[in-house]
């Protein structure tokens, strides 16, 4: 070295002795990127709204009824008032809680998944043929390998379309519910942070881990949930928004639960069609649990997934992270991130 240069005194922002800056700059980086605030603490204040919503509402119920019932609890028997009312009071709170998070983030709603220009549009109505059919499907496997007859009919004459309309309607409700609470905002938000099937991924795992407190669930029938959920995510990823996926929640939902009358992780239907009776081993039928828990319910599913994708082969869901909450107002492109 050179004894004539003076080595210069390093200061790095984390040491800068006057300001203290770097600090400051770190402090700042957990809670804002390169989009405004990270994903993660975007996805905190959604829970964080749509609780404190619940605690509200409870609050203003106790007061003039003297007791809270939102529509918790395990049900034992599925019947459409009470599966609706439970469903309808989820679907409320997370869709208010999305709406005012839209708000704060000067985003339209419907980029969380449900625009309103497709509501119960062509998409909606395919995705509930589709899985209509992936139900029947099953069953018909089923059948084939004597796990499964019908012996008659539960129900007759105006009852089948009183039945058939409450069942419609309910699991409209549980498809609205269940899509958006787990792939609407938590999905969009979630994917801005860490792409989307990672949190494809995490997202389907806590749909799975969400039913495991139906009463008559198993190990099985969650495996074959957190399936579902992923094939959910793919009908998002191509389609762009929730109505497909929507519709074949519901049209798989009606099919299993009012049409053939098996049961749904372990709750029996109310007012169904028909009088199924199974009979085989649980590989088969899915035992108490139902078809869900059937190993040929994921080989439905995969292939659901194989002719969806090959009708559907381009990627249409898109997040911009351009917010009130960000200084960057440029479009996201499909992969593009921010770290959470």
């Amino acid at each position: 070295m050179d004894n004539n240069v003076i080595p210069s005194t390093i200061v790095t922002p984390e040491h800068d002795p006057q300001s203290g800056r770097g600090t400051e700059s770190s402090l700042k980086n957990v809670f804002i990127g390169p989009h405004g605030l990270r994903a993660g603490w975007r996805l905190l204040a959604f829970v964080a709204v749509a609780y404190g919503l619940v605690v509200v509402v409870s609050l203003v119920i106790r007061l003039f009824h003297g007791h809270v019932d939102l529509g918790s609890g395990l049900l034992k028997q599925l019947t459409p008032f009470q599966l609706g009312e439970f469903e309808g009071t989820l679907f409320f709170f997370t869709a208010v809680a999305a709406w005012i998070m839209s708000k704060i983030e000067g985003r339209g709603f419907g980029q969380y998944g449900l625009p309103w220009n497709g509501a119960l549009g062509k998409d909606f109505w395919v995705g509930g043929v589709w899985g209509f059919l992936t139900t029947s499907g099953t069953l018909l496997v089923i059948f084939a390998l004597h796990g499964v007859r019908i012996t008659g009919m539960a129900i007759d004459g105006t009852t089948i379309l009183k039945s058939a309309a409450a069942w419609g309607l309910t699991f409209l409700i549980v498809g609205l519910s269940e899509e958006f609470t787990f792939r609407g905002y938590a999905q969009f938000t979630l994917t801005t942070g860490i792409g989307f099937w990672p949190s494809a991924l995490v997202i389907s795992i806590l749909f799975g881990l969400a039913h495991a407190g139906n009463g008559g669930e198993n190990i099985f029938g969650e495996l074959s949930v957190v399936l579902f959920g992923l094939l959910f995510c793919l009908f998002l990823r191509r389609t762009g928004n929730l109505w497909w996926a929507v519709g074949f929640h519901m049209g798989f939902d009606w099919g299993q639960t009012f049409f053939y009358g098996v049961p749904d992780s372990g709750m029996l239907p109310y007012h169904n069609l028909f009088i199924p009776v199974f009979s085989g081993p649980r590989w088969i039928t899915g035992g108490s649990v139902g078809p869900e828990a059937s190993v040929f319910t994921p080989m439905a599913l995969l292939a659901v997934a194989v002719l969806f994708s090959r009708r559907y082969r381009e990627a249409r869901y898109v997040t911009a992270p351009g917010s009130r909450l960000s200084a960057n107002h440029s479009p996201q492109r499909h992969g593009d991130t921010e770290k959470t």
